[in-house]
């Protein structure tokens, strides 16, 4: 194997994992949008790590096109991840981080809590994290790792759905709109229970998603990506038959 990390997208989480990664001492060779990942695999066909890096939008493309010798080695940072997104491309077992620290343009990486790293090259990710003073945490078992995905999809989904009606930041969200807030992630698990294929913890989900938004209460709900969210959350919703009336109002409203 060799020491060396292929990151595929460097947009602002792809240039702050490659800064973990070379001051942890590891070569990184970047693929951009219009590379040929067929020659970077031929020039680097054992790499320790093949992160991915690109938005939700594009994972699929990425995936579909990744040449089979990566598909050993590949790591995954996406939100709203969840493992059919990998198993359906015929990957069995990538190093999956659910990334808590945001990264704007201009700014340092912004922590709200320790983000956990499973999978095959965990101690790789761990070293580079912890290189550029990111808190990061191993986890033990596959199990942790649904949980710790579904807790960030119901983060994110929820805060940036409740969001365009309510504006404002998570916390005034979770303090003063808690009744909504509990309604729209209500149905937000409703939708994760039937993309996961099981029954979550609607409890631990709650608790573990007040627990980030307690980090960093002043975070805003929504951005550019909110509606597209939306659109996607009532796309599964239609999908697996669910009601889900509140999140059908607020896309009546915001249409």
């Amino acid at each position: 194997m060799e020491k060396t990390i292929i990151i595929i997208g460097l947009g602002q989480l792809g240039r702050v994992f490659a800064g973990g990664f070379l001051r942890a001492g590891f070569t990184v060779v970047p693929v951009n949008r219009d590379d040929d990942m067929d020659i970077a695999a031929a020039r680097h066909p054992q790499p320790a790590l093949v992160l991915v890096a690109v938005g939700e939008a594009d994972l699929h493309t990425v995936l579909a096109a990744l040449p089979p010798n990566w598909k050993t080695c590949i790591g995954l940072i996406q939100n709203e991840l969840l493992p059919r997104d990998w198993a359906q491309h015929g990957i069995a077992n990538p190093t999956v981080i659910p990334v808590w620290f945001e990264k704007k343009k201009g700014s340092d990486a912004k922590p709200l809590i320790p983000s956990p790293v499973f999978g095959p090259a965990t101690d790789v990710v761990l070293a580079a994290l912890k290189a550029i003073d990111i808190p990061c945490r191993e986890i033990p078992s596959a199990q942790d790792l649904a949980y710790e995905l579904v807790r960030k999809n119901v983060y994110i989904l929820t805060t940036n759905i409740a969001g365009l009606r309510t504006g404002g930041n998570v916390g005034d969200l979770w303090q003063q709109r808690r009744d909504f807030a509990r309604s729209v992630v209500q149905e937000v698990i409703q939708i994760q229970d039937w993309l996961t294929r099981q029954k979550n913890d609607p409890v631990r989900l709650i608790e573990g998603m007040a627990e980030a938004i307690e980090a960093d209460p002043a975070h805003m709900c929504t951005g550019r990506s909110a509606p597209a969210r939306l659109a996607r959350a009532l796309q599964h919703a239609d999908e697996a038959k669910l009601a889900v009336p509140i999140l059908r109002e607020i896309q009546q409203i915001k249409a």
